[in-house]
């Protein structure tokens, strides 16, 4: 049986490769990859993911597959993979997967863990390291016109300003050493929503860096810091210790309310399509207003001695 190269397309925003097997073409389609399937990575990825193929990644299999169940009863072509954000040999498992299924022309990183949901070490982990792992592994692999988008939060833009070398620091650190920075020791990260703030900064500080390299393969990169979106997530927050907190966010809010999945769907797809081809390494806050109350309205500021 002979098996060869046919030829391949690439373009700005397409990207179709084709293979020959014995007579018989096989197309490959793009692929997105969704790391963290919940509602708000589902949500991008309907945006984004017709006529694409996409591979919906979960710490938990079953979560995922019942995702691509999900996708592919509504007509998309879908598939699940399992994947721990904290351990470099998983995600490097994902990227080769996905890299099987075809070109990967979408990334869609929406994996993490709330402060009520985790210690300070599991918090820096997942939301930081394993935000600066994907972004390392897969822009290896992103395929020129391609494009990534990281969730972060608008805790991120609520944490005091860090020194220069600390930014710096986060923003380039090689992978694993990251953790072992000294202002992320558990001495000097005094609660789980510090280590939250620190890490949503570093994801956007990250992205920004990252944005240079993607840049070099003709790809883009963004975040977007979402206030309080109704996710399960945000329900253990608004259920949780911080509970009285978040809904005197949302009430005193310029907008009133909280945010849905679709809502952020929306913003991800301008970043990720043919119209934010001009944007990358930039971070859009979308919180209803809560971070411009906490400076010039009447939510009070939590302080956080560092």
């Amino acid at each position: 049986m002979q098996f060869f190269i046919g030829y391949s397309i690439d373009t700005q925003f397409s990207i179709v490769s084709t293979c020959t097997l014995t007579g018989i073409e096989i197309m490959q389609k793009e692929v997105v990859v969704v790391v963290g399937a919940g509602l708000i990575g589902q949500a991008i990825a309907r945006r984004i993911g017709v006529n694409k193929q996409i591979l919906l990644a979960s710490l938990s299999l079953q979560d995922a597959e019942q995702a691509a169940i999900q996708f592919r009863n509504a007509g998309f072509i879908a598939s699940a993979a399992c994947v721990d954000v904290g351990s470099r040999q998983s995600v490097q498992a994902l990227v080769e997967q996905a890299e099987q299924l075809g070109p990967i022309t979408g990334v869609i990183h929406a994996a993490g863990v709330s402060p009520s949901q985790a210690p300070v070490e599991t918090i820096l982990r997942v939301d930081l390291y394993g935000t600066a792992l994907v972004l390392e592994l897969f822009g290896n692999v992103i395929a020129h016109g391609g494009s990534g988008v990281v969730i972060a939060s608008q805790s991120g833009h609520r944490l005091p300003a860090l020194p220069a070398e600390q930014d710096r620091a986060l923003a380039m650190t090689p992978v694993e050493e990251l953790l072992q920075l000294d202002f992320l020791q558990p001495s000097q990260v005094v609660d789980t929503l510090h280590a939250y703030q620190l890490s949503k900064r570093g994801n956007s500080l990250r992205v920004m860096a990252e944005a240079v390299r993607w840049g070099r393969r003709g790809a883009r990169v963004n975040t977007i810091s979402p206030g309080i979106i109704i996710t399960p997530l945000a329900n253990d927050e608004l259920n949780g210790p911080r509970g009285a907190g978040y809904r005197r966010m949302i009430e005193g809010s310029p907008v009133g309310r909280a945010g849905t999945p679709d809502e952020v769907g929306h913003v991800a797809a301008l970043l990720m399509g043919p119209d934010g081809t001009f944007i990358s390494g930039s971070d859009i806050l979308m919180d209803g207003g809560v971070t411009s109350a906490f400076r010039f309205g009447d939510i009070q500021q939590p302080v956080i001695q560092s």
